[in-house]
C-alpha cells in the first residue's frame, strides 16, 4: 500500500515543448565579378555615357537641376549705394565709412562688401580723405 501511494504522490514533471519557428533565408546567388550593377546585361547596347560626366567624376553643371543652374551657394550682394540713391558717399560721414574698414583700418574689397566697382572707388576715395583729416584711422594696433 505505501508503493502505490509513492507512485501518487511523485508525478512525473511536465515537459513543456517549445516550438522554434526558424526562418529560411534564401541563398544569395553568387555574382561574377564581370558583371556591374547597372551594366547591360550581353547582348543590349550600353547607354549614353555624358563625356563630362566620364571626365570629372561629376554630372554637368545643368543635370538636374531648376532653370540649368546650380543653386547658389551664397546670396547676391547689392551695392547698397546704387540700391538706395539717398545713401550718399561723403567723407565726413565716418559713422558710415567705418562700414567699410576693417578693425585694423584696412578698406575692405568689393567682394566682401557688395559694393559696385564705380561705388568702391567713391568709398575708397572718401576713406582717404577722412583719414586725412583724422575722422579715421590710418592704422589701428
Amino acid at each position: 500500500m505505501s508503493d502505490e501511494i509513492n507512485k501518487t504522490e511523485v508525478e512525473e514533471p511536465a515537459v513543456h515543448e517549445t516550438v522554434e519557428t526558424v526562418e529560411t533565408v534564401e541563398p544569395v546567388p553568387s555574382v561574377a565579378p564581370s558583371v556591374v550593377e547597372g551594366a547591360p546585361a550581353a547582348g543590349e547596347t550600353p547607354a549614353p555615357v555624358d563625356d563630362t560626366q566620364r571626365r570629372t567624376g561629376r554630372p554637368r553643371k545643368d543635370a538636374g537641376f531648376k532653370d540649368g543652374q546650380r543653386p547658389s551657394r551664397f546670396k547676391k550682394k547689392v551695392c547698397r549705394f546704387c540700391h538706395d540713391k539717398s545713401f550718399s558717399i561723403d567723407y565726413k560721414r565716418a559713422d558710415i565709412l567705418e562700414n567699410f574698414i576693417t578693425d585694423r583700418g584696412k578698406i575692405l574689397p568689393r567682394r566682401i562688401t557688395g559694393t559696385c566697382a564705380k561705388h568702391q572707388r567713391d568709398v575708397a576715395r572718401e576713406i582717404k580723405r577722412a583719414r586725412i583729416i583724422a575722422l579715421l584711422p590710418f592704422v589701428e594696433k
